[in-house]
Parts: structure tokens; C-alpha cells; sequence
């Protein structure tokens, strides 16, 4: 397994922009190492720590929601994505613009959606 990514590949695999992570490096938010070259490595440890791949856990499969992007609205640095995750219902999330753009959604474009806060909203 690799043990150390590229500023790029570490962005890629967190799901945030280069941008994104250049600022969280300055900011502390993640530890990462320079190569001889002085540019950024990311350690895959840190990359699980992030992402919450952490010995012992992981997110289950129940709260992944394979569906079809349906919108995206994007306003600024903000961005709004509609996806039918099974009819008929709709999930909406509202993520970066910058998330948006790396991950190239558009309309009808399949994807899955990875809840990872414990708290959901269900309508009764």
C-alpha cells in the first residue's frame, strides 16, 4: 500500500480542492511532510485519519446512498446538489463550489452519497 501521497492525489482522495488543503496546512488541520523537492506529501495515515478510516472504524454501508444527480445549482462559492437516491426520494446537500467542480457533477451523472452525521432529519 502507498504510504505517502502527493499534494494532488491527498486532495483528490479527501474529496477537497488543492486550494483546500494548501489552507488546511497552514491552518493545522492536517499534517503533512514536504518531499526533497519541498513540495507537500500526505502520509495515507493522515488521509484515513481525515476521512475517519481510522483503525477500528469505518462508515457503514447503510449510510451510503447510490443515486442520480438530478441538479446543481451554484451560486458563488457555494453549491447546491439535488440527487434521486431512490424514488421518490430526494436528497439535497450543499457543498463547495469547489467540490462541485473537482468532482465534475452534472445532471444525470450516477453517484453515491456518504452520510456521515448522526443526525438525519426523516420526514413520518
Amino acid at each position: 500500500m502507498k504510504e505517502l501521497f502527493t499534494a494532488g492525489e491527498a486532495a483528490a482522495a479527501l474529496g477537497i480542492s488543492l486550494d483546500t488543503l494548501r489552507r488546511w496546512d497552514k491552518a493545522g488541520r492536517i499534517k503533512v511532510q514536504r518531499d526533497s523537492a519541498n513540495r507537500r506529501v500526505v502520509p495515507a495515515a493522515e488521509i484515513d485519519r481525515l476521512r475517519g478510516d481510522t483503525a477500528g472504524t469505518h462508515v457503514s454501508a447503510r449510510n451510503r446512498l447510490h443515486g442520480i444527480v438530478t441538479e446543481v445549482k451554484v451560486e458563488g462559492l457555494m453549491a447546491q446538489v439535488e440527487l434521486t437516491v431512490n424514488e421518490p426520494l430526494q436528497l439535497v446537500a450543499v457543498v463547495t463550489r469547489d467540490a462541485v467542480e473537482e468532482l465534475g457533477l452534472r445532471p444525470g451523472m450516477p453517484t453515491t452519497a456518504l452520510v456521515k452525521s448522526t443526525n438525519v432529519l426523516l420526514p413520518r
